[in-house]
C-alpha cells in the first residue's frame, strides 16, 4: 500500500490526465478531432501547464486531507475550496464557448472570448499559482500545529 505522499501524487497525476481527457473530449465533440489537435499543438504549453497546476492542487489537497485526518483530533480545518481550480478550468476552456455561442445567438461573447483567448489562459495560470500557494500555506500552518 503506497504511503500518503505517493497516494497524493497519484491523485494529482490522475486529475491532470482526466482534465486533459475532458479537454480533448469537449473539443472533439464540439469541433472535431482535427480542431482539438490543432488547438493543442498551438497552445500545448498553456494547456499542459493548466493541467499540471490542477494536478498539483489536487495532490496538495489530498496531502492536506491526509494531514488533517492523521492529525490526531486537531479539530476541524477548512481545506481549500474548489473555487480556484474551477476558475482555472473555466478560464482554460471558456474560449471554446466561441464554437457554441453562435448557436445561442450571442455573437458579442464570441468575439470577446476569441479576442482574449491568451489572456484567459494567463488568468487560469494565475488562479493555479494562487491555489497552489494557498494550499501550500495551509500545509505549512498545519504541520507547525502537529
Amino acid at each position: 500500500m503506497p504511503n500518503s505522499t505517493t497516494k497524493s501524487i497519484l491523485y494529482g497525476v490522475l486529475a491532470s490526465a482526466i482534465l486533459l481527457g475532458v479537454y480533448f473530449a469537449i473539443l472533439t465533440l464540439v469541433s472535431g478531432w482535427d480542431f482539438a489537435q490543432n488547438q493543442f499543438s498551438a497552445f500545448w504549453y498553456f494547456i499542459v501547464s493548466l493541467a499540471m497546476g490542477f494536478g498539483i492542487q489536487i495532490s496538495l489537497y489530498q496531502y492536506i486531507k491526509n494531514l488533517i485526518h492523521n492529525g490526531g483530533g486537531m479539530g476541524k480545518v477548512v481545506g481549500v475550496s474548489g473555487t480556484t481550480s474551477t476558475a482555472a478550468m473555466i478560464s482554460c476552456c471558456a474560449h471554446y464557448l466561441a464554437n457554441l455561442v453562435p448557436i445561442l445567438g450571442v455573437t458579442g461573447l464570441v468575439t470577446f472570448v476569441a479576442q482574449y483567448q491568451i489572456e484567459l489562459f494567463w488568468v487560469g495560470l494565475a488562479f493555479n499559482i494562487f491555489g497552489i500557494g494557498y494550499i501550500g500555506s495551509r500545509i505549512i500552518k498545519i504541520k507547525k500545529q502537529l
